[in-house]
């Protein structure tokens, strides 16, 4: 059985200070979470320290994005073996923002997941349309293209350390979120790709979480759909309290 994983991405938003009283907050309100794994997602700045301040409890550390180069003449960009020296075991890829806002495509998206891979972070890519191309019915072909030119190279054993988050693009910062079935069936595409590229056991291992617009008061639902493992979080997971709740409610004994 999948273990859920909750990430919660921060933006652009806390802090160092901030960042570090956050943790310490969500660390005392999740001492006895041992089903799921949860995973904070600071600004570069706040990363050692968040780090540091999560050592030795049950909070992962991702990086939002990393450049796909190991060191050089990049000025403003960080390289994997960077974030891994923070002590950060994670890594988001391709989010929709960095995608719209900045340009990146499945071809880079796939340098950075070798890269990611290579520094022994675990990468959480992204994928997702827009509303244009669900109104034109391309979900699942724009989906099929994500995965395959993201994922190019990837064997059948790395797959399973990749974590795919679908994030329909119209979802996200909206207050609009996917209905369960929605979810449902972009997960379940996305499962069946999994096993006709990588095989049945790969894909069965790999987890697909959900992104755009959780809450509370929704993600029971969402993570009650087979083929939905948790969830990567926006706004929600700036407020540890929500977080947490978040967390207490994707618990499988509690869905």
């Amino acid at each position: 059985m999948r273990t859920r994983l909750i990430a919660g991405n921060w933006k652009m938003y806390k802090t160092v200070a901030e960042a570090v009283k956050y943790v310490a907050d969500l660390r005392a309100m999740v001492t006895d979470v041992h089903d799921v794994e949860i995973v904070v997602s600071p600004p570069f700045t706040a990363l050692h320290a968040v780090a540091q301040a999560a050592r030795g409890g049950h909070i992962g550390v991702a990086a939002q994005n990393l450049y796909w180069e190991r060191e050089g003449a990049f000025t403003g960009e960080i390289g994997a073996p960077m974030i891994a020296e923070t002590g950060a075991s994670h890594v988001i890829i391709g989010h929709s923002e960095r995608r719209t806002l900045f340009g990146e495509t499945d071809a880079t998206v796939n340098r950075k997941l070798a890269a990611a891979m290579a520094a022994r972070l675990t990468p959480i890519v992204c994928v997702g349309e827009t509303l244009d191309q669900r109104d034109r019915n391309e979900t699942f072909g724009v989906l099929d293209r994500q995965i395959k030119d993201g994922l190019d190279g990837v064997t059948a054993g790395q797959l399973v350390q990749v974590v795919v988050a679908y994030e329909p693009v119209w979802a996200i910062g909206t207050g609009r979120n996917a209905t369960p079935a929605q979810a449902a069936e972009a997960h379940g595409h996305i499962r069946r790709r999994l096993q006709q590229w990588f095989g049945a056991e790969a894909a069965e291992q790999t987890r697909v979480i959900y992104g755009g617009s959780v809450k509370p008061d929704n993600i029971a639902t969402l993570v009650g759909q087979p083929d939905v493992d948790g969830a990567l979080v926006g706004g929600a997971s700036l407020d540890p309290r929500a977080f947490f709740e978040i967390v207490s409610r994707s618990r499988r004994t509690t869905v």
